[in-house]
């Protein structure tokens, strides 16, 4: 008899355990989290995709986008900002159906997955969400790579599993860097792309984990696939959904820069250059006035970047000694070519100089300490900089200035 009233008392016990989690929230059922993924746009700053938290309240249908990619282009220091590096985005909450119209009126493609969380987790990270949207929380400092709309998606999921998804994407790669995402999404944009590989350093160069390699939502997107949640068990993405269509050229595949086609041309314009500069010496220094020039813009911007600014992945560019800023002072001696006087024996130093620097971007590059992915543009610029010295330099060639006044 004992025996029997002991099983009941624990029977009973562990009924009203089991029962505390739902007395402890009122019954009410937990909110149904989705991850937003928008695909890319065409104006520059919409190339990456976007991605945003969905908060579903099952009671009511109500449904809230929790947007990490708002900023504010008419604040007074906006574009001060920008140049420095020290950008201000926010977190704003706004009904999920007005936010999708906006990627539906331009073509956006957009899809949802589901996440399979438990009634705390799904609580906690809707109750964190509303916490970051109030306004003396909702502002952030915008990293390009580090700390954008996709990290902060994946950051307040990270926070939801416990650090869970972090402790699965740190240790695997793709092999790809900052640099090689960017410039894979930026290839639509010829000027774009540009930008993104003359002006990053070294440090884009890293091979990034999963995690780091999440800055791109829709890499988050494919990441999340592979990922479980420890607190239940399963996959933590229970099912995806398409939202809207793509009306727009897709997301550019993934394609491997070759650098001979570069080495061919700049060895063709190095010859050529050395050909004209012998005997067209007026001619040759039209053609590299403005080629010094663009090397002198370039090298003065990235020496802003380096030292003026808070973007750091443009720091110690090697490129600096491709585009040196030493061009500038080629540029009195180039038009006193063209004016058919003598730029004097500074100008042939100087020219010796420009050369020999991408000797030590090809030493920097060889050496893979910390490489820097820019043997193109190697191949490319050293074959002109020795072009233009052998063709103008005065050492050596039978130039016919005109008299010296």
């Amino acid at each position: 008899m004992l025996e029997r009233g002991l099983a009941a008392l624990l029977t009973l016990l562990l009924l009203v355990l089991s029962a505390a989690p739902a007395l402890a929230d009122d019954g009410t059922p937990p909110p149904r989290i989705g991850i937003v993924t928008m695909q890319p746009g065409e104006i520059f700053f919409e190339r990456f995709g976007h991605n945003a938290v969905l908060v579903e309240d099952p009671r009511t249908g109500e449904a809230l986008s929790y947007n990490y990619g708002f900023f504010d282009p008419d604040e007074p220091d906006f574009i001060t900002r920008f140049m420095r590096g020290d950008m201000q985005y926010q977190l704003v909450a706004l009904p999920f159906a007005r936010d999708l119209a906006y990627y539906e009126r331009v073509g956006r493609g957009a899809s949802i997955q589901w996440l399979d969380l438990s009634a705390g987790q799904a609580r906690n990270l809707a109750d964190a969400l509303a916490s970051n949207a109030r306004p003396e929380n909702a502002r952030y400092r915008y990293d390009y790579f580090l700390d954008n709309c996709s990290t902060r998606v994946r950051d307040a999921i990270d926070l939801a599993l416990d650090g869970g998804l972090q402790r699965q994407l740190e240790g695997r790669s793709h092999g790809t860097s900052f640099r090689s995402e960017a410039l894979r999404l930026a290839s639509p944009d010829p000027l774009m792309w540009l930008g993104f590989d003359i002006g990053l350093g070294p440090a884009a160069d890293m091979p990034q984990p999963l995690w780091n390699e999440s800055f791109v939502p829709m890499r988050l997107e494919t990441a999340l696939r592979g990922v479980r949640n420890d607190a239940t068990g399963q996959p933590l993405v229970k099912a995806e959904q398409p939202l809207l269509p793509q009306l727009l050229p897709p997301e550019p595949a993934e394609q491997a820069l070759a650098w001979w086609p570069w080495a061919l041309a700049g060895i063709a314009l190095g010859i050529a250059l050395v050909w004209l500069g012998r005997r067209r010496p007026r001619l040759t220094a039209g053609i590299a006035l403005p080629f010094w020039l663009l090397c002198s813009v370039l090298g003065a911007l990235m020496l802003f970047i380096w030292f003026g600014t808070e973007h750091r992945f443009g720091w110690a560019n090697r490129n600096l000694l491709l585009f040196s800023p030493l061009c500038w002072l080629l540029l009195p001696g180039g038009w006193q070519l063209l004016r058919r006087r003598r730029p004097g024996r500074w100008f042939d130093i100087l020219l010796v100089m420009v050369a020999a620097l991408p000797v030590a971007a090809l030493f920097f590059y060889w050496l893979q300490v910390q490489p820097q992915r820019n043997l193109h543009w190697i191949v490319l610029l050293w074959p002109i900089h020795i072009g233009l010295l052998a063709g103008l330099r005065r050492s050596g060639t039978s130039h016919s200035y005109g008299p010296a006044i």
